[in-house]
């Protein structure tokens, strides 16, 4: 009897210990996002004040209209919107087929090709950027919306991923389809893709928040504000308000608040589908 009331006080301050990490690592997390926020509202001493001021005395709503027409931050975000929708279409594309043959056909070299594709997930963007620099360049795609998706439509981590989840659905399934007379084609689309829609909403989702905050490249491949993405046009809002933090902060704020909206309403997938790829990968 003692024993197990020893052993109730173990597993209770156990479980003490642990939520108290895990409140600490929230509000760790959270600490820079609550404070950029707060420094949003500040006015232009109090978010330059040594030592900091924490909360403003009286919230300056109108450094967000004023980070808002500072620059044509409209634009951006139609600019980044059309770009992510390009990437996520064609990225999710690519990826479905290219996971598909690697589950359902056999070639010479299978083998090796998957194994090449799996390798380009070792090699950092930044090595690339010359070449596909040149090559954006000769096919006459800079400063267009294409010539900054080019490099983001295809990704071998994402054809890893759906291929470990192809690969769990039972051959018998594709044997009945055929005998069925439908097509590989049809299968695809009609069966495999609904089957493993969990893992597809999570390789758009994250492939849309990737090619949101990506910076070196689009900056690299725009010229003027027509083609500029919403990093990029921070970047320029940065060099003009340097001394600004807390327009900058605004800046900030309207800037990742899209992808907050995304993370909120589309958490359950992304969580789902990077699960089932843990368990069947």
């Amino acid at each position: 009897m003692i024993s197990m009331k020893v052993k109730d006080r173990r597993e209770t301050a156990a479980a003490v210990l642990k939520y108290v990490f895990l409140a600490l690592g929230l509000v760790l997390l959270l600490f820079p996002f609550m404070y950029m926020f707060t420094s949003s509202l500040k006015t232009a001493s109090e978010a330059t004040a040594i030592p900091p001021v924490w909360f403003p005395k009286v919230p300056q709503w109108d450094n967000y209209a004023h980070a808002w027409s500072a620059k044509p931050f409209a634009i951006y975000f139609r600019n980044t919107f059309i770009v992510c929708t390009i990437v996520v279409g064609m990225t999710l594309i690519f990826s479905i087929m290219g996971a598909f043959a690697f589950t359902i056909y056999i070639f010479p070299a299978k083998q090796i090709l998957f194994f090449l594709f799996m390798l380009t997930m070792m090699v950092p963007e930044e090595l690339l950027v010359i070449q596909n620099y040149i090559t954006v360049s000769n096919l006459n795609l800079i400063d267009t919306y294409l010539g900054i998706a080019f490099p983001s439509i295809a990704n071998g981590f994402y054809i890893f991923m759906l291929r470990e989840h192809f690969t769990q659905m039972p051959s018998s399934l594709f044997k009945a389809a055929k005998m069925d007379g439908c097509s590989e084609w049809k299968y695809l689309w009609r069966i495999v893709v609904p089957m493993n829609k969990n893992a597809i909403y999570t390789i758009g989702i994250l492939s849309f928040i990737g090619e949101w905050n990506a910076f070196m490249w689009p900056n690299m491949v725009t010229r003027n504000d027509t083609h500029r993405m919403i990093t990029s046009g921070l970047a320029t809002f940065r060099n003009n308000t340097a001394s600004s933090y807390h327009f900058l902060m605004a800046a900030s704020c309207i800037v990742i608040l899209p992808i907050i909206i995304l993370y909120i309403f589309f958490r359950k997938q992304i969580i789902s589908g990077v699960a089932d790829g843990g368990i069947k990968g």
